[in-house]
């Protein structure tokens, strides 16, 4: 780690920025000429940049960016360097970038933020780059993006398809991170952060009001968003749905401060009463039994906030974690006799359209219009209530889901997919540093129940049931489709495609006379799909590690290693599905699963942890790479002397995927005019470092798409050894 020169937050506010400044409405996208429109997505870029920027300076020195702040997350380098990132890899793979600034940050920075159990937080992993190579990173990131901006062509309206989407994906991401890093700043310790006159601390606090219950009436939640829209949206927000809301009623505020104490005076974290399993589990883990941000001192209660230490503000809203409002709740509801509990998301729709909240969202302590902080409970009413919206996020009970004809979009497949778990639920309303797409109206963010962000809760009474559970069965039709092809049945007697390529790897090793006998060997498969192969080879390899781009597919290889099954639909014609589940132990793969690891990354630019294979095996990978030539290149460093590389691809080359510079096979050299195939470009390109052991074979494969329609296909094994 280096210190290249004073923290940034030493300098002068070197952006020129003001309060009035971090206080901006995310661009509409369906009206105004396109060069309105470039010059205001611009400025959105450009002020979302510095804000996220501005941020950092609360930290008081550069070494701050290296300290972790929770031990299940990276720390604030990553973050620091990992919106820039985004952008770039984003763009890159929406081919508007020609190619990558700095492929050793983009390769460091770019995965990692949630604590998904493929996320690797081994600190022994990670060279950082110092503060000020990231600072000059993110200028490069900055005038790359600049620049296309003023110069892509586009029109209007801007949408799923629009060259100009990515950019706002980018802008709406960072400006997710500039709430998300700011929780991580709080959990700094306290000498390490330092305050700011960009994010200034609410100077009002006093006694906290009297809660009581209010009537919201019944009423229908319907919802229809659909692309283009006017403003942007992440892909769980489109969609349609429908639902009737019974009356019920609801706390007139937020959950304050005071209002929670009493829970913990009366013993709520020490009595098991109160706590569901998971919540039992998290209260016996966690050493604190107050909310997190909570500092007992010799002279009482004080709040840490983001950059300061106060005296309590008990009329503050409380902030926790879905386990701990839940079991507030159970309390709550012992000590009235009423059904208390937290609201559904549908509930908490029907209490924002009964408030009239987001016709007053001026008045909302969000979008950094008020403070850098919390404030009193009792400020910002609408129509009787207080806080619908802003303050802090609220807690639903509705784990969430996804809406009927949803889909992922392409660039960012691993938003919102990876959260359909059950586990990860649903908060509404927005924080005071919640802006851009946060606080739209349509917006569903979810967290994992043990979780804090600036959240907290506000309770209702009600008997109606509420749904709690969403089917797990698998109906992204691309993510089934590999399921079924992976994991279901064999058409046509073609034999199963993973399960053959996997056994021809173990053949292979298996007759390698470097290899013989040992019992410690270690394979990586790069683009794994939804991992049946990688399972198949933990038959036979100690240690499998087992890579894929797409999220969508490790999530399954995840949730079969964890569960033990799958569950899946995939059509049979038109609407009519089919529902199927499949287990590892009916396939013999259940005793060995252990022996995987599945991980997020990117082929054509992988983290150097992934060395010291004995053999590595790309199947229907290499003509899906941007830049297969890249990855044929690095693999060989990877690779222990003597070590096996098994290839096999279609040759399908495709600009949809490779852009034709980069295809390896399949045109006619431009000089002799002599046809190219793509195993003359493997042999070239692999000469140096590996021989050919066998002569090349066809393995056929049969992807099913509907009962009646099928891709058979021919992918051309290889096999190479290290020299």
């Amino acid at each position: 780690m280096q210190t290249d020169r004073p923290s940034i937050a030493q300098t002068e506010n070197p952006w020129g920025l003001n309060r009035k400044d971090l206080i901006s409405q995310t661009p509409l996208l369906t009206q105004g000429s396109v060069e309105e429109k470039r010059a205001e997505i611009k400025r959105y870029f450009n002020l979302t940049y510095d804000s996220y920027e501005a941020l950092f300076t609360t930290l008081k020195a550069d070494e701050a960016y290296y300290l972790r702040p929770c031990s299940l997350r990276h720390p604030l380098i990553f973050y620091f360097g990992h919106t820039a990132t985004f952008f770039t890899n984003k763009l890159v793979l929406a081919k508007l970038l020609p190619q990558r600034i700095n492929p050793k940050i983009e390769s460091m920075c770019a995965i990692g933020v949630d604590e998904m159990s493929w996320d690797d937080l081994n600190d022994a992993h990670y060279d950082w780059p110092s503060v000020q190579e990231v600072r000059d990173y993110r200028d490069q990131v900055r005038a790359a993006v600049n620049k296309l901006i003023d110069e892509v062509e586009f029109t209007l309206p801007i949408d799923w398809q629009s060259p100009l989407w990515p950019v706002m994906m980018g802008i709406e991401h960072e400006r997710i991170h500039l709430e998300t890093s700011s929780v991580l700043i709080r959990q700094l310790p306290i000498e390490e952060v330092q305050s700011s006159p960009l994010f200034p601390v609410c100077p009002d606090s006093g006694e906290a009001p009297t809660n009581e219950l209010l009537t919201v009436s019944g009423g229908e939640i319907r919802i229809d968003h659909q692309d283009p829209a006017p403003y942007y949206g992440w892909d769980n927000e489109y969609g349609q749905h429908q639902a009737e809301v019974s009356e019920f009623k609801a706390a007139k505020y937020l959950i304050s401060n005071a209002e929670y104490l009493q829970f913990v005076e009366a013993d709520g974290y020490q009595n098991a009463e109160y706590w569901d399993d998971e919540g039992n589990r998290w209260r016996e883990f966690t050493p604190d039994k107050h909310p997190t941000f909570w500092v007992q001192k010799t002279d009482g209660w004080y709040l840490r906030c983001m950059t300061e230490e106060i005296p309590m503000p008990w009329n503050w809203p409380v902030e926790v974690n879905f386990l701990e409002a839940s079991a507030f709740c159970r309390w709550k509801a012992a000590q009235t006799g009423k059904p208390i509990r937290l609201p559904s998301e549908d509930e908490w729709l029907r209490l924002l359209d009964h408030s009239e909240a987001m016709q007053h969202s001026e008045r909302a302590n969000w979008n950094l219009q008020q403070f850098a902080s919390s404030t009193p409970v009792d400020q910002f009413s609408s129509n009787g209530f207080y806080d619908v919206i802003g303050n802090v996020w609220q807690w639903t009970v509705t784990p969430i889901y996804p809406y009927d004809g949803f889909k992922v979009h392409p660039l960012y497949d691993d938003f919102t997919t990876p959260t359909y778990d059950n586990k990860h639920n649903l908060f509404k309303g927005g924080s005071w540093i919640s802006t851009g797409n946060e606080i739209n109206g349509h917006s569903r963010y979810a967290f994992r129940r043990h979780f804090f962000q600036h959240a907290g809760f506000r309770y209702i009474e009600s008997n109606a049931e509420v749904q709690t559970e969403f089917s797990t069965y698998e109906t992204d039709s691309l993510v089934a489709q590999y399921t079924e092809f992976h994991y279901g049945d064999e058409y046509f007697k073609v034999p199963n495609f993973a399960k053959a390529y996997a056994q021809y790897a173990i053949d292979a090793i298996s007759a390698d006379n470097d290899f013989a006998g040992r019992n410690d060997l270690r394979v990586l498969e790069v683009g794994c799909s939804v991992g049946r192969g990688a399972f198949e080879m933990a038959k036979h390899f100690n240690e499998v590690t087992a890579l894929d781009f797409s999220a969508r597919f490790i999530r399954i290889a995840n949730q079969l290693q964890t569960t033990g099954s799958v569950r899946y639909t995939i059509p049979q014609e038109g609407e009519i599905m089919d529902f199927k589940e499949k287990t590892l132990a009916e396939l013999g793969l259940h005793n060995t699963a252990g022996k995987c690891e599945f991980l997020q990354q990117d082929a054509s630019n992988m983290k150097p942890i992934f060395t010291g294979y004995d053999m590595i095996v790309a199947v229907n990978l290499l003509d899906r790479l941007y830049e297969p030539k890249k990855f044929l290149l690095d693999i060989s460093h990877r690779l222990n002397h003597g070590g096996l590389l098994l290839l096999a691809s279609p040759y399908s080359w495709d600009t949809a995927h490779t852009q034709k510079e980069h295809w390896l096979g399949g045109y006619k050299d431009a000089q002799s005019g002599e046809n190219v195939t793509t195993l003359e470009t493997l042999q070239q390109l692999l000469a140096q470092e590996f021989e050919m052991l066998r002569d090349p074979e066809d393995m056929p494969f049969v992807i099913r798409e509907t009962q009646r329609k099928f891709q058979h296909t021919l992918s051309q094994m290889t096999l190479w050894k290290k020299r």
